[in-house]
């Protein structure tokens, strides 16, 4: 039996198989070299890389609908004989047209291709093609304008259609990558099936080789999608085994910290708060909690919604560790937001204190140091010394948290805020400054993301969700101000605010105006409507451009109240709070992504006054339109991603994917979410207490042949 990783030669290991050149597909000579050339312009270099590029539709012979039975406005694909091409001379001024007549045998469609001249090269009389696009008529004739065209070879008659991606410019067609994919089939017998037996029985999935094959030769329909499904199956559950095997080597002979908790450090902080924790706050707390107490290191995902009290969950953890006399690291992607993270702790924790039997007073204050890169000179070194004397015992800080001149004398907690700005690698670096024992890590991010991509992108960490806004706290109304007279209302909206004492931001896309991107900029925004709408309010102007010390001094402003509004860039995407304001608008709101739209309303809300959201400008294309819509209709971030998936697929969010998981290229995110968490399930009973797959040595060799050698060397060590 032959492993899918091992399909190149049967004497060759699961790893080298994998990466096995193709040479000669489809033949020897000349024409397999081109053709071996043609498949590595569109990525495909090895045996698996052929095998996993599936094809991405087919065409049903056995059920297909005659062309003068096609309804005009319909969508449709034909198979068909190419019977008269046409170029037909532009007409002064207009475009050059390639005419095409096809036929099925009972009927004719007539293809217009326009701007296409390469067309009249592509196809010839005789030749059969398949054909997709919009059904019309025209003077009783039915007709497809600038379809898509796949030349089709050899005899397909009552039988299903692969059609594979293709590429003009390599110049291979889909007919050529079945042939090699088919030589590759023929070549490799019988596939062992590395996923257990009782998977496959429990959840009724289809055996691996058939699965394969009948991915790229169907015998109908019905049998290509139970393929595909168990395929897509095996797609999730490689990513999730990697991910639990992770998770579990990491916790297997890892010293970590036994933190104690529930110290008179964290009640005094609690007896302070002045409102009580949301019933989320507190189960996420006790969540942690359970984690600290334990002698593992901890490694958890706070995921919340915008406003939902992270900070504060993750400061209560920090506290836990400074009272057994560890250190605390939060690290931040910005300056602003680390400053910002610096003053709102600094404020939290002044006056509590530490017992100190150095001091006279038998106690001193809870420190809290602030460490970027524009900490510089004596600043920073005393920053450093005090950092490694164990004199400050919650440090906040950027990247320059992971310089080698930073050391910690007992690092016991790190929380990393806005997690997906951060790579596993940076998350490790921090980690690693810990002498001897592995410290706690606490990951958060603000940006909620559905629960199945949550597993895959975090699939590593446990998981906890604050889902509950803490009291006081209101819904912000939004408004999508689509035309000249909701934008005025809009403006209106902001001078009235500020007349109340509030305050309020004006988010742009750009800093300066660019010719070949038409947005508001932050600059011209700014000098505009201090001369007209929002003239005689206090504007001041923040983006990324600014040196660190101008940002600091304006946000500084607009805290402090000396500023009435606040003109920005998505520099105040994340972490700025200022709870006086109440009222933000969006510029060219379709400009931005829903996420960081859900992001920039959550700068406003922070208070208790009501506050408002104007999303300006029109939308230029549905999916922009469905986006901005449901922004409007609901506050809800965990609604909003979903959305978000379904709008955009998974595409952007697995790009966040941490270090050795291979492409998903038939599972989806979006459609296929209940794999997705029985891949999860399936994957923790597979490893239970054999982090190396020991009891699963086929499924082991797939999985070393799928990552990196420095993935391999952690995971399957012995």
């Amino acid at each position: 039996m032959t492993s899918l990783a091992d399909l190149a030669s049967a004497d060759l290991s699961a790893l080298r198989a994998a990466k096995r050149p193709l040479r000669r597909p489809g033949g020897a000579g000349q024409k397999a070299r081109v053709r071996a050339d043609a498949l590595a312009d569109m990525g495909i270099s090895t045996v698996l890389d052929l095998l996993t590029h599936y094809p991405r539709r087919y065409l049903d012979r056995t059920t297909q609908t005659p062309i003068p039975e096609l309804e005009a406005g319909t969508d449709a694909t034909v198979l068909a004989t190419v019977r008269r091409v046409q170029r037909l001379p532009a007409r002064r001024g207009g475009r050059p047209v390639v005419v095409v007549d096809v036929s099925d045998g009972r009927g004719y469609l007539s293809l217009s291709f326009f701007n296409q001249p390469w067309r009249s090269q592509q196809l010839s009389e005789g030749m059969e093609v398949a054909v997709s696009g919009k059904v019309t008529r025209f003077r009783g004739r039915r007709q497809m304008a600038n379809p898509s065209v796949e030349v089709v070879e050899g005899d397909w008659t009552g039988r299903v259609v692969p059609i594979y991606p293709q590429s003009e410019k390599a110049g291979i067609s889909s007919m050529e990558i079945g042939a090699c994919v088919d030589e590759a089939l023929g070549r490799a017998g019988p596939l062992e099936d590395p996923v257990p037996a009782w998977v496959l029985d429990r959840h009724g999935l289809a055996p691996r080789d058939w699965s394969l094959r009948q991915a790229h030769r169907p015998g109908s329909l019905a049998d290509a999608y139970t393929a595909r499904r168990r395929l897509g199956f095996d797609e999730l559950l490689r990513l999730q085994l990697l991910l639990v095997m992770r998770k579990r080597a990491l916790e297997k002979g890892a010293v970590g910290i036994a933190q104690r908790v529930g110290s008179p450090l964290v009640e005094a902080f609690r007896a302070r708060l002045a409102f009580p924790l949301t019933s989320a706050q507190q189960k996420a707390i006790a969540e942690i909690e359970a984690d600290l107490a334990k002698p593992v290191p901890m490694h958890r995902l706070l995921q919340g919604d915008v406003g939902s009290g992270k900070t504060l969950v993750a400061l209560w953890c920090l506290l836990n560790a400074v009272a057994g006399g560890y250190q605390g690291a939060l690290m931040a992607p910005t300056e602003v937001l680390a400053e910002q993270h610096h003053l709102s702790l600094s404020a939290a924790l002044a006056g509590l204190t530490l017992p100190d039997p150095e001091s006279l007073l038998g106690e001193r204050p809870v420190r809290v140091g602030l460490l970027t890169n524009q900490v510089s000179g004596a600043e920073r070194a005393r920053a450093l010394g005090d950092l490694a004397q164990g004199k400050v015992d919650i440090v906040v800080g950027t990247h320059a948290l992971l310089t080698e001149a930073v050391r910690f004398a007992r690092l016991g907690l790190v929380v990393i805020d806005e997690q997906h700005r951060f790579g596993v690698e940076q998350r490790a670096a921090l980690r690693a400054k810990a002498d001897g024992v592995l410290p706690d890590v606490l990951v958060m991010t603000a940006t909620p993301i559905p629960r199945t991509a949550a597993m895959t992108v975090y699939g590593d960490l446990d998981t906890t969700v604050l889902d509950e806004l803490p009291p006081g706290r209101s819904p912000v109304r939004t408004v999508w101000a689509r035309g000249p007279l909701e934008v005025d209302a809009a403006w209106e909206a902001v001078r009235q605010e500020v007349a109340a004492g509030h305050q309020a931001y004006v988010v742009c896309p750009l800093v300066e105006e660019s010719e070949r991107v038409q947005a508001s900029s932050a600059r011209e925004e700014r000098d505009r409507l201090s001369e007209g709408p929002l003239r005689g309010l206090r504007l001041g102007l923040l983006h990324g451009q600014l040196p660190e010390r101008d940002k600091e001094a304006v946000m500084a402003q607009f805290r402090a109240g000396q500023l009435d509004v606040l003109v920005a860039t998505t520099v105040v995407e994340v972490g700025v709070d200022v709870p006086n304001a109440t009222v933000i608008v969006i510029e060219d709101a379709e400009r931005f992504g829903m996420a960081q739209l859900h992001q920039l309303r959550g700068r406003v809300g922070r208070g208790t006054a009501r506050s408002s959201c104007f999303l300006l400008g029109e939308a230029s294309t549905p999916e922009a339109a469905e986006r901005l819509a449901a922004l409007e209709r609901t506050n809800d971030g965990f609604e909003l991603a979903e959305v978000d998936l379904d709008l955009r697929g998974e595409g952007t969010i697995l790009g966040t994917r941490q270090k050795g998981v291979s492409d998903l290229k038939l599972a989806s995110l979006r459609r296929h979410r209940k794999y997705v968490a029985l891949a999860r399930e399936v994957a923790f009973e597979i490893v239970g207490d054999d982090p190396q797959l020991r009891r699963y040595p086929a499924l082991a060799a797939e999985l070393m042949a799928l990552v990196d050698d420095d993935e391999r060397e952690y995971l399957f060590k012995s």
